[in-house]
């Protein structure tokens, strides 16, 4: 329950800032509930809203990082963290670890479930940077072999 929660704060984050109207977060809602998936993924896919409008949106309003990934190497041993059905469940991917504190970018870093399941999983303290689905998704690919 606690992740649906979460999700809403996206969708009502993005209505606020009218880059969606509330019937279009009401459809995407009904769209989730069919074919499940990430709110933020539902509006891309619908064509409301694009991924960088959502990362821009979440940066402006919360001040978590935009960590764009397209260039960005991680290190191998970082990836091995977090379990690769974690990371595509939740949309995100380990980046960095000094001491410990782990870095991961994240589609949606407003999903405390995603947030509080890593720092059990990892027994470490979690920092969030914003990045794109798109972009997670393709690291995802990269480096879970």
């Amino acid at each position: 329950m606690a992740n649906r929660i979460n999700l809403k704060q996206l969708g009502e984050l993005l209505v606020d800032l009218g880059l969606i109207t509330r019937d279009q977060l009401k459809h995407a809602l009904e769209a989730q509930k069919d074919k499940g998936g990430l709110i933020g993924q539902v509006l891309v896919d619908l064509g409301y809203v694009s991924e960088e409008a959502i990362a821009q949106a979440i940066t402006a309003q919360y001040g978590f990082p935009y960590l764009p990934l397209e260039n960005y190497e991680i290190d191998s041993e970082i990836v091995k963290i977090v379990p690769k059905n974690v990371a595509i469940q939740y949309c995100l991917i380990p980046v960095d670890k000094i001491g410990s504190n782990l870095t991961i970018a994240m589609a949606n870093p407003l999903n405390n479930q995603a947030v509080e399941d890593i720092a059990l999983l990892s027994g470490l303290y979690v920092q969030l940077f914003v990045s794109t689905a798109t972009d997670i998704k393709k690291a995802i690919e990269k480096y879970y072999k």
